[in-house]
């Protein structure tokens, strides 16, 4: 690794415990990255059965925002999944109070809440398909819902109401345990998403990594 002109530092992968470019032939080593705590070797490999690269993606209320090296940024836009629920909790809440005493209520409570199920899952199943179509191996967010309620009333509403844990179920079922991976959120955000560097100083509304100075707004980190 060159640390300035003719001066060179040397790192001994003798005793390494990933295989390298020549023993596996789609494997790739990356640019190495120098942090003060550790020294990044990023080494890369592609799915061989589909060639499709792999994608992290970060669960957001109205989108799914997933980053792969290969590909850059996607976005899946995740409203009209919303606005099924939304709209259904209307519905249903106007004959709640109701249900309690009306058998025809509550007839009609069951086959709004049916209703809203067959038409979310219809968004389900395409977002999953999309994800499907653009990522060989997928890391989602580990997210628990019960961590994330506040004291906000219309806050915990949409919290609950979010689908992260049926499209992954979705993926598994599709893809298997073995592509998709579930991911620690926490600090995530401080990491870059293509060499790892971490800013530990996170502010504004940009990231911009001073390993590999990738630039990264707010809007396509939350």
């Amino acid at each position: 690794m060159t640390v300035k002109p003719a001066e060179y530092v040397y790192f001994d992968l003798s005793a390494r415990y990933f295989k390298l470019p020549g023993e596996v032939s789609s494997a790739g080593l990356g640019e190495p990255v120098i942090t003060p705590e550790k020294v990044h070797l990023p080494v890369h490999y592609e799915d061989t059965q589909s060639g499709k690269p792999a994608v992290a993606w970060d669960f957001n209320l109205l989108s799914l925002d997933g980053y792969s090296p290969e590909t850059g940024w996607v976005r899946i836009d995740t409203k009209k999944l919303a606005s099924v629920h939304i709209s259904s909790f209307e519905k249903r809440r106007s004959v709640q109070r109701k249900a309690s005493k009306s058998k025809k209520a509550k007839k009609i409570l069951a086959k709004y809440s049916k209703r809203e199920r067959n038409r979310a899952r219809k968004h389900q199943l395409e977002i999953a398909r999309v994800i499907q179509s653009v990522a060989g191996v997928v890391g989602l967010e580990e997210l628990k819902k019960q961590g994330m309620f506040t004291h906000s009333r219309i806050w915990n509403r949409r919290i609950s109401r979010s689908d992260w844990r049926s499209i992954t179920r979705i993926l598994v079922g599709r893809l298997g345990e073995a592509k998709v991976k579930e991911l620690d959120p926490y600090g995530s955000s401080s990491f870059c998403s293509r060499c790892g560097w971490e800013n530990k100083d996170l502010n504004g509304a940009v990231f911009e990594c001073g390993g590999c100075s990738l630039r990264i707004g707010s809007s396509m980190r939350r």
